[in-house]
């Protein structure tokens, strides 16, 4: 029998501090699929909404950077087990957005990949540098603090695990800027990282227009890093890069040619946005 019910139509709210708010500025827009069916409703975000969700990630940042690294592994393994429950809810948004249940399936082994080289990075990347004197010189990596995030907007899920995962295994806090037209993934992962044991302010995730928010982070004074991986546009770039020279962040340039976002992840992000810090200390007698 035929029904007149309507059905509920979500609005989807941003992800700040570990609480989903809605945008300060009471804006939204309707996020389409591939085909140009209406799916949902997403939040828009505001320049406040940014400085909010940077404010959230340095308070972070203690906490997460003194874990263990163990404990960040644990936690990032958490994630891939509470996105593999719910794979037919990502399957659908995915391929709702272009992509297919394979790079659902690429997105949760990544977050496998990731969790186990947090006890790692340090060992393959740190040392014992031989030095002339009775000393013990060490070189340890550790987190550059927070980093702000523009998500490609070419791989909704994968691509924005694959730049996500690495700065937050190393110790860093994220403030990612989800992509706009396909950002359904994004908010439905921040659903999944609010209840897998990540302390909140870890991963921000804001949606809304890249163009509006992305200047004000790489602007920011307490944003320490920008990965502009989701900036194909060599101008944009540009002008986001000399933003953020203001307090000599560190910039993550855009790839000069499309990135395989299935391919093999290797290190470099990780490394990346760590520091390397050498300690000097005497031997005894």
């Amino acid at each position: 029998m035929p029904s007149d019910r309507l059905a509920v139509r979500k609005t989807y709210k941003l992800f700040i501090g570990g609480a989903f708010p809605r945008s300060e500025s009471g804006r939204s827009y309707p996020v389409r699929s591939a085909s140009g069916d209406f799916m949902a409703n997403a939040a828009l975000a505001s320049r406040k909404d940014a400085r909010d969700a940077v404010r959230a990630a340095r308070s972070a940042f203690g906490k997460w950077s003194g874990a263990t690294a163990y404990n960040r592994g644990q936690i990032l393994y958490r994630v891939a087990e509470m996105l593999e429950g719910r794979r037919a809810q990502f399957v659908a948004e995915v391929t709702a957005s272009g992509g297919d249940a394979d790079e659902v399936d690429a997105a949760i082994d990544r977050w496998v990949w990731y969790a186990g080289w947090a006890d790692k990075i340090a060992q393959v990347h740190g040392g014992a540098n031989p030095v002339a004197g009775p000393f013990f010189n060490l070189s340890t990596p550790e987190p550059t603090g927070v980093v702000a995030v523009v998500a490609p907007p070419d791989s909704a899920l994968l691509g924005l695990v694959s730049v996500i995962a690495p700065a937050i295994v190393t110790g860093n806090t994220v403030v990612v800027v989800a992509a706009e037209d396909r950002p359904l993934p994004a908010v439905t992962l921040a659903e999944v990282l609010a209840t897998s044991d990540l302390p909140g302010g870890v991963v921000n995730v804001l949606t809304g227009r890249v163009a509006e928010i992305a200047p004000w982070l790489a602007s920011h004074m307490d944003v320490d890093a920008l990965d502009l991986a989701g900036v194909p546009d060599r101008q944009a770039a540009t002008a986001l890069e000399v933003a953020a020279a203001d307090n000599l962040k560190r910039v993550l340039r855009p790839a000069e040619t499309p990135v395989d976002w299935a391919a093999g992840p290797g290190v470099d992000r990780m490394l990346a946005l760590m520091e390397t810090k050498t300690v000097w200390h005497p031997k005894g007698v």
